[in-house]
C-alpha cells in the first residue's frame, strides 16, 4: 500500500475538476490544467475530494500510484497559487530585458541571448539583475528556471553566473604565487 496514494486530494472553492476516461481536466483562476493518468489507476471525485485508486496491484502500478498522487494535487496546488522561482544575475554588466515574449539576457559573450517564453510562463524583471519566472505547472517553472540558468552556471571563484535566490555558492580561493 502507497501511504502517499492513499491521501485524499482537497478540491478548494473556485477550482473544478473533471474526469474524461483517462484525463483529469482542472481549472481555476490562474488557468486549465490537463492530466492523463494511467489506465491501471482509477481516479475519482467524492465529497470535494479526489481520490486515487489502484485497479489491480503490481510492481508498476506500486510505483505510479503515489507519483499521480503527487502531479495531481501539485496542479491543484499551482492553480490556486502560482509557482514561483527568482534567478540572479551576478557579475559585472549581467542584465536581463523583457521585449515582450522574449527575454533578452546579456552574461558576458559576444552576443545577447534571446529566450522565447513558452505559454504558461509569467516572466517579470524587476530590476536588471533579477528575472521572476511564475507559472501553474510546477515542472514547467523548473525547466524554464534550469533552462536560463544553463546559459551561464555560477562558478566558484568569482561567484559570476545566474543563480537561483536559495542558492549558495562555495567559493574556492584562488591561484596562490
Amino acid at each position: 500500500m502507497s501511504r502517499i496514494g492513499n491521501l485524499p486530494i482537497d478540491i478548494s472553492e473556485g477550482i473544478e475538476v473533471s474526469i474524461n476516461d483517462l484525463n483529469l481536466i482542472i481549472k481555476g483562476k490562474t488557468g486549465e490544467q490537463k492530466f492523463n493518468f494511467s489506465k491501471d489507476l482509477s481516479v475519482s471525485i467524492e465529497n470535494k475530494q479526489i481520490l486515487v485508486k489502484v485497479k489491480t496491484v503490481n510492481k508498476k502500478t506500486k510505483m505510479i500510484w503515489g507519483t499521480t498522487r503527487s502531479l495531481i494535487n501539485n496542479i491543484i496546488l499551482g492553480i490556486l497559487n502560482e509557482y514561483k522561482k527568482t534567478l540572479k544575475l551576478v557579475g559585472t554588466g549581467y542584465k536581463a530585458v523583457l521585449q515582450g515574449t522574449n527575454l533578452k539576457i546579456n552574461v558576458g559573450y559576444s552576443h545577447d541571448i534571446d529566450y522565447n517564453i513558452p505559454e504558461g510562463i509569467n516572466i517579470k524583471c524587476p530590476n536588471p539583475n533579477t528575472i521572476e519566472i511564475s507559472g501553474c505547472n510546477k515542472e514547467q517553472v523548473g525547466q524554464v528556471t534550469a533552462d536560463i540558468r544553463s546559459f551561464r552556471k555560477p562558478e566558484p571563484y568569482k561567484g559570476r553566473g545566474i543563480k537561483r535566490d536559495t542558492e549558495i555558492i562555495h567559493r574556492k580561493e584562488g591561484k596562490k604565487k
